[in-house]
Parts: structure tokens; sequence; C-alpha cells
């Protein structure tokens, strides 16, 4: 049975396929692929172009609502999970042979209460990051987003008791210290923007927390959490936009038939879909050094694109030393992690 279902795997998505003897190099990250090149350009081209068109929808369309936009996010990435699920192109279980008579089936009740609390702190992260990107410019919105780090180790202590060496705190020292060097002069600053995105760090260390004490332990892989967390989060979501008048100032929206915007938000929703499998398939092709040169990169990218497209900081001295503090101290706290000094 299992035999015979190997040469038709050509159509199923790589995030589940084991290395086979020959191609141990793939998880070893001692040398990238070819595949594994796609993988990281296609992580750092997703996540990029995400922040770009999230900022693009709540900041050049001045689009109301991001709750509304995470709610289309979620139904996007549920209904393109049912169709893979059901298609047999992807599972949802860590090891679950392709060719079982369970790998038709979705994720049982008993599981999807067990992940609750993935599920809603992966909907208060959501919903934080999403207003984050509207009131602060894409340099400092990159910049303060890499201060999470604080949150998680914070989150961290008082979970589990982790503490770290001193070399690890000067590196995140450095960070804050850059992030605060770069928004000294930064003439658009905005006490609720920056307010929002603090939040969003402290519910992106929540979430992250969560998913290590609970999430690994379900037996789901990354495509089963993004099916629970779909689940459960998308019908509270609802209820709270309908609630809060949001859906009826969507449909009021002056460009909601406008080409353009449409445009962005389709890209936005298949992009959050993209986003989530592309981490996943780089973090499994590649490396751990890769995975972190590539958000490094990403957050270059992200910051030049963002000066280039969306303004809101003017050239300035600071701010650019600040943003390169930030940058190193985010290098060096990656590297001492990866060497586990």
């Amino acid at each position: 049975m299992m035999t015979s279902a190997v040469p038709g795997k050509s159509s199923l998505l790589p995030v589940v396929d084991l290395p086979r003897s020959g191609d141990e190099s793939l998880l070893k990250g001692s040398a990238m692929t070819k595949r594994g090149a796609y993988a990281a350009l296609s992580y750092m081209f997703c996540a990029v172009l995400l922040v770009m068109f999230n900022k693009a929808a709540l900041s050049s369309y001045n689009f109301p609502s991001a709750n509304v936009i995470t709610l289309l996010q979620m139904i996007c990435s549920t209904s393109l999970l049912f169709i893979l699920k059901r298609w047999k192109i992807i599972t949802f279980l860590v090891g679950d042979p392709w060719s079982s008579t369970n790998s038709g089936s979705f994720v049982p009740p008993k599981t999807l209460l067990h992940t609750l609390p993935v599920s809603l702190s992966y909907l208060l992260y959501m919903l934080a990051g999403m207003e984050s990107v509207r009131g602060v410019n894409v340099p400092m919105y990159t910049t303060l987003r890499r201060t999470t780090v604080v949150f998680t180790m914070i989150v961290e202590y008082f979970l589990i008791g982790q503490k770290y060496t001193i070399s690890i705190l000067c590196s995140v020292v450095l960070i804050i210290f850059g992030a605060f060097v770069a928004g000294a002069r930064d003439l658009s600053f905005d006490t609720y923007g920056y307010a929002v995105v603090f939040v969003s760090n402290i519910t992106t260390a929540i979430y992250l927390a969560t998913i290590s004490r609970i999430g690994k332990s379900s037996g789901l892989n990354t495509f089963g959490l993004m099916w629970c967390n779909g689940l459960v989060c998308a019908p509270i979501l609802l209820f709270w936009t309908l609630i809060r008048g949001d859906l009826a100032l969507t449909l009021s929206f002056p460009f909601l038939f406008s080409t353009g915007f449409q445009a962005v938000m389709i890209c936005s929703c298949i992009l959050a879909f993209a986003l989530n499998y592309s981490i996943f398939l780089n973090t499994t092709l590649n490396s751990a050094v890769t995975q972190t040169i590539c958000g490094n990169l990403k957050d270059l990218f992200t910051i030049t694109l963002g000066w280039l497209l969306f303004g809101g900081l003017p050239f300035d001295l600071l701010n650019v030393i600040g943003q390169a503090l930030g940058f190193v101290g985010s290098a060096a706290y990656a590297y001492l992690k990866i060497k586990g000094k």
C-alpha cells in the first residue's frame, strides 16, 4: 500500500516528506541545495510582501478595520487547508502516512480542545500584529518588532525558569538600545502606534511560549495547528467584528469595489498562508543558521522597501545608526543562541 503511493507523490507539498538516504544534507544545512535556496527566497519574499500589502491596505487605502483583514486571512487559510487536506496534499498529524486510512480525516474534538490556549493566543497575536502596522512607519515597525526577544525571554523565565548568559543579555540590550536610538528622531512618533507594537511583541512572546508548551505535545504539525487556529479563532473574530460594527464599516468603505484595493486584500490573504508554509519549509530544508540569516535579510529588505514606498521617516543619521545597532544585536543574539553560548 505504501509503496504504491510513493510514485504519485509529485503533487504533494514537500513539507512532510522525509529525506531519502542520499538527501540527508537537506536537514543538516552543510550545503544549501537548489530546493533549499528556493525555500529561503520564498520565506523572505512572502514575509516582506505581507508587511507591504497589510501596510498598503491600512495606511494607503485607510481601511478602517484590521480585524476584518485578519478574519479574511483566517477564512482564506482555513479554506485552503480544507481543500489541500481533502485532496490529501497535506496532513495534519506528525508522522501521519499519506496512504493511511486516517489521512483524509481532520482533527478530533479532543485535540482541538487541547490546542485551545494556542488558538486563543494566536488570535491575540494576529489582532495586535495587524493593528501595529497601521500607526507606525515600516522601518520603525521592523526595528521595534525586533524587541520581541525581550518579552519572549520574560515569558520563558516566568513559565519555565529559563535563564540566559551575560553575552545573550548584552546582545538583547544592544537591540533595545538600537530601537531607542532609531526612534529618537522619528517625526511620525505616535504613542498609540508604539504602544500597539509593544503589545504585539508581548502577544507574540505568549504565542511562541504556548506553542512550545502545548502545540508540540498535541501531535499536530504546522498545518494541523493552523487548522485548529482557524476553526477556533474565525467564529470568535466574526462575532467580534459584528458587535463592533467592523463589518458594517467594511461594507460602506469607499474603496471596497476598487480593483486595486481588492488586489491588495487578495494578495494579503494568500501571503498570510504562504508565509506560514514557507517558514516551516525553510526550517525543514535548511539549517537554523540559514533561517536566522534569512530573517535578518528580510528585515533589511522590509526596512528599505517600506522606506521607499511609504516614507514617514526622513533620512536621519541617528535613525540609520539605531537601525544598524538593532540589526547587529539581533544577529549577535541569533549567533549566540545557535552556538549555545
